[in-house]
């Protein structure tokens, strides 16, 4: 009898882990918090306001190549804090950040301006995310998703868990179908760099017309990758289909190489592969501050907390500004960033026993108006602080999008960084909504695609 009632029990609680949230739970979105999950309230001393629908779309110019004005371009940092002030604040620091301090004590500071909550998605992505807390449940161990169908955004917009966090930031909105021309650079300790060009699509199957449902019933988005410069590089084309269950299903990838004028599977573009041209300064699952399969990891919630992160880097995406102004020695320019105080969900990473990887912790601060992860605090197998990410983002408020501006890792062991997204010196910036093909995303397009 008491195997019965504990076999019983261990059902109901199994039962009760794996449900979505009830429609009372669901009821607070959009009334005590945001329509994405946020608390709606500011902090005791209103450092953090209120979230009051965001900012509007008419918030400011456009140039003709789709840059947008920086609506806060009058405002002045409340304070810079440095190497010499850094103890002072370091409650609302990353242990990265007070790392990046010791490193470059002459030159690393973090300018902390005022708190804008600028995040305000289109009605449909609101729809979608109500209707996921009503039916979305993990399943494989966390590992893939039930219930995520139609326009798929935000999995787990009251979410339970460290896993269920970091679903948000990965099946977040991007806008939709996206087009962009970025510039990546791995400065050498001196500040030399060669800038690596990427012209990159990301399309969603919900919003290509001629897609089959049913291959694409296990896709969240089609990434395509073509590397246009330097000239030894230029022709070299990625294309991935990046699954939602992974376990079931991994990561698609094909590599077109321009050299050999083939296309060949390309299982290493996942967890701790090599990045894109990345000097072997970030992995696979860095780009985007993350991205792919959770599976490696156990990821323990630890719960929310109050810092300073990047947030609303408009200066630093102005198109007056060249690559050379963003990028110095030992890390950007610091005096084009600016950090705000937001809440964020704070999530450690830890790798399983029975796997590997080559950061064996990733401790991530996710913001919770946006669910992109804004900071990573990466650790190799010895527990010492290797890697530190900084994502700087920007609301395109023209396209109700948060996304980011750049992607800065910093290895502090080394004195090298990556910065990935730059876009000042191109001919636009990200174009929203182009009409995507699924013949376009196919192996036996990549060739086409390749040009030297």
């Amino acid at each position: 009898m008491r195997k019965t009632i504990a076999v019983l029990a261990l059902s109901l609680l199994a039962t009760h882990v794996m449900a979505a949230v009830s429609p009372e739970e669901a009821a607070k979105l959009g009334t005590t918090l945001t329509p994405v999950g946020a608390e709606k309230a500011g902090n005791a001393d209103g450092s953090i306001p209120a979230w009051t629908g965001g900012i509007p779309k008419n918030a400011g110019a456009v140039d003709s190549k789709g840059f947008l004005a920086d609506p806060f371009a009058s405002e002045k940092p409340l304070f810079v804090i440095t190497a010499a002030t850094v103890d002072k604040y370091k409650d609302k620091l990353s242990d990265g950040q007070v790392a990046m301090f010791k490193r470059y004590p002459e030159t690393y500071k973090i300018p902390v301006y005022p708190t804008h909550r600028t995040v305000n998605l289109p009605p449909e992505v609101y729809e979608s995310i109500k209707r996921s807390a009503l039916n979305v449940k993990p399943i494989n161990d966390g590992n893939g998703l039930e219930g995520f169908t139609g326009n798929r955004y935000y999995a787990f917009p009251i979410p339970k868990n460290g896993v269920e966090v970091l679903w948000n930031h990965i099946t977040r909105y991007h806008g939709g179908n996206l087009r962009r021309i970025i510039t990546q650079a791995t400065p050498q300790t001196n500040g030399s760099y060669t800038p690596i060009r990427f012209e990159e699509e990301v399309a969603v199957p919900q919003l290509i017309p001629d897609m089959d449902p049913a291959k694409a019933a296990n896709v969240l988005t089609f990434f395509k990758q073509s590397v246009t410069a330097p000239a030894r590089l230029a022709g070299n084309v990625l294309l991935v289909h990046e699954t939602l269950d992974q376990v079931k299903e991994p990561r698609l990838a094909w590599i077109y190489n321009a050299g050999q004028r083939r296309v060949r599977r390309a299982p290493q573009v996942a967890y701790d592969g090599p990045g894109t041209a990345s000097d072997g300064l970030r992995t696979s699952d860095n780009f985007d501050m993350f991205s792919g399969a959770p599976d490696r990891y156990d990821w323990k919630l630890v719960g929310k907390k109050e810092m300073y992160i990047p947030y609303n880097s408009y200066k630093l995406d102005q198109p007056t500004l060249k690559y050379d102004d963003i990028i110095k020695a030992g890390h950007i320019n610091q005096d084009l960033t600016r950090y705000e105080l937001h809440r964020v969900w704070e999530v450690v990473g830890t790798v399983k026993p029975s796997e590997r990887h080559i950061y064996a912790k990733r401790h991530m601060y996710i913001d919770e108006d946006s669910w992109q992860v804004a900071l990573v605090d990466h650790y190799d197998g010895r527990g010492q602080l290797w890697r530190v990410a900084e994502g700087h983002a920007q609301f395109y408020y023209d396209h109700q999008t948060p996304a980011y501006t750049v992607e800065t890792l910093y290895d502090i062991i080394a004195g090298r960084y990556i910065a990935l997204g730059m876009k000042n010196e191109e001919k636009s910036s990200f174009m929203f909504g182009f009409a995507a093909k699924a013949a376009d995303y196919t192996p036996a397009a990549l060739r086409a695609e390749g040009v030297r």
